[in-house]
């Protein structure tokens, strides 16, 4: 499976940093200090319950030698451990009680993570979206970095660098959108857009970039979306890089839509990025751990399974696994039956 290079090239120098700051290709609505005040002032606004899911535990014996076939293992929220002919991989891994910078106060975790950072195998790689607190945590970061070294690697983008070199993390590979870069082995990472923003501070908006990731495994190709909302950027990713075998694509967090559409989507939306995008088969993620918008935690795979069913879609397609399961799309193993209904 070839790349256009010059495509890839083309769509690299189309500029999105002014001032400072990045933006997403395409024009979405700002939302401001006053629109969030709105949204969290709604009259009758009640904010979702907390609900703890099932949770599976890995053998994690099994883990450190897993077989050569792809083999997927779901830690909650976009956390993933991916494992392929050698190479461990980790999607924005967020294992702390808090998707915050404190402790105390902050997005709470109802789910548990599957794993922890003393059961993993040797990690090689990190994948990293972009620095929101439930997706860069900073405990969870140094935890690996205690455990693996320099051994390990950091992909992030732009703008990230100063963030882990700071923390004596040196080990990085830096991108902009529409690069890549060869990894050992016959192994390539891609960079590529999303429709999102960045910001840890009240001063920091959009100063560093966020994107989704490619990563291509002998000839296998993997699609962590990260955290988007929809737009006419995963038509182009589909016309560059699929067939894609394996996506991970977020389905939660998406109400209310007047302020959540430009940068969440919704089930429904993220079929059609599963459509756009050439996938294969598909995973949902970004669900089913914290609280962070208006609609019920179980919604989610409720009208994802809705939206499949309309599109001629089902389970083998667009996969919803359980917090802790280990499965391989190459498996052909039917959904599990206790994913919430």
């Amino acid at each position: 499976m070839t790349v256009d290079r010059n495509r890839l090239a083309a769509l690299a120098a189309e500029p999105h940093f002014y001032r400072g700051r990045y933006r997403n290709l395409e024009p979405v609505p700002r939302h401001g200090i006053g629109d969030f005040m709105r949204w969290q002032l709604a009259p009758g606004r009640n904010f979702p319950k907390g609900k703890r899911f099932t949770l599976l535990r890995p053998d994690t014996h099994s883990l450190m030698s897993p077989p050569e076939e792809p083999q997927l293992v779901w830690l909650g929220h976009a956390s993933f451990l991916f494992q392929y002919r050698g190479l461990n991989v980790l999607t924005d891994p967020v294992l702390s009680e808090r998707a915050s910078p404190f402790q105390l106060v902050g997005p709470k975790r109802y789910t548990p993570p599957a794993l922890t950072v003393a059961d993993m195998p040797p990690i090689d790689l990190v994948l990293i979206s972009h620095n929101h607190y439930d997706h860069l945590d900073e405990k969870t970061v140094r935890q690996l970095h205690r455990r693996f070294g320099d051994n390990l690697r950091f992909c992030i983008p732009r703008g990230l660098k100063q963030w882990f070199e700071k923390r004596s993390i040196h080990n990085l590979v830096e991108l902009d959108w529409w690069q890549s870069e060869p990894l050992p082995g016959n192994r390539e990472v891609f960079c590529l857009p999303a429709q999102h923003f960045s910001g840890r501070t009240p001063t920091d908006t959009n100063t560093s970039l966020w994107c989704s990731w490619l990563l291509e495994i002998d000839g296998f190709r993997l699609y962590f979306a990260g955290d988007t909302g929809y737009g006419g950027i995963f038509r182009k990713i589909g016309e560059l890089f699929s067939p894609i075998d394996l996506a991970l694509l977020p389905i939660g967090a998406y109400d209310p839509r007047w302020f959540m559409a430009p940068v969440h989507v919704a089930p429904e939306e993220a079929v059609s990025i599963h459509q756009d995008i050439g996938s294969r088969q598909s995973v949902a993620m970004h669900w089913g751990t914290f609280v962070l918008t208006d609609e019920p935690m179980d919604e989610p795979p409720r009208r994802l399974r809705a939206a499949l069913e309309r599109q001629g879609l089902n389970e083998t397609d667009f996969r919803l696994m359980q917090h802790g399961e280990v499965w391989s799309p190459r498996s052909g193993s039917d959904p599990d039956s206790e994913v919430p209904q």
